[in-house]
């Protein structure tokens, strides 16, 4: 097997993924959203209201970090701030109207990038990379004892 970087499976899903990042923040200046902010909307979307310690675990940036996004996003009007219901002290981030109607174009903006990706690929081998990432996913989440989600 060839072993230059090229063929080595870390270095072509890293740089896969910042090509696919960087393709998305230019595609996406069009909704008034990063990247970043699109992810925050897609989990909220996904998974619900949440504490910011799990969305921060989520999106895999420190606490601070993310308080700085939530920052600029509240004042965009994306999300809120909501007293939990549970401790009063803490809060939980809630999309607002406005984020959840754009959803839908944050993954058109998506698809448009995948399909990027996929140029030249049939659809069997679309299917059949997706499922082998899968597997990989999965197989380094056992690894590591984390399921995927």
């Amino acid at each position: 097997m060839d072993k230059s970087y090229e063929s080595r499976l870390n270095f072509l899903i890293t740089d896969a993924g910042r090509l696919c990042g960087r393709l998305y923040d230019k595609r996406a200046k069009r909704l008034g959203l990063t990247r970043a902010q699109s992810r925050v909307v897609a989990y909220l979307t996904w998974k619900g209201e949440m504490n910011q310690a799990r969305l921060a675990e989520l999106l895999e940036i420190t606490p601070i970090s993310l308080t700085r996004l939530l920052d600029r996003m509240e004042g965009y009007g994306w999300v809120e701030r909501v007293a939990s219901g549970e401790d009063r002290r803490a809060f939980v981030i809630r999309l607002t109207r406005k984020a959840r109607t754009i959803f839908p174009r944050v993954l058109q903006v998506g698809d448009e990038v995948a399909e990027e990706g996929f140029r030249g690929l049939s659809t069997a081998e679309r299917e059949t990379l997706i499922h082998l990432l899968q597997r990989v996913r999965n197989n380094f989440g056992e690894s590591i004892g984390e399921g995927v989600e």
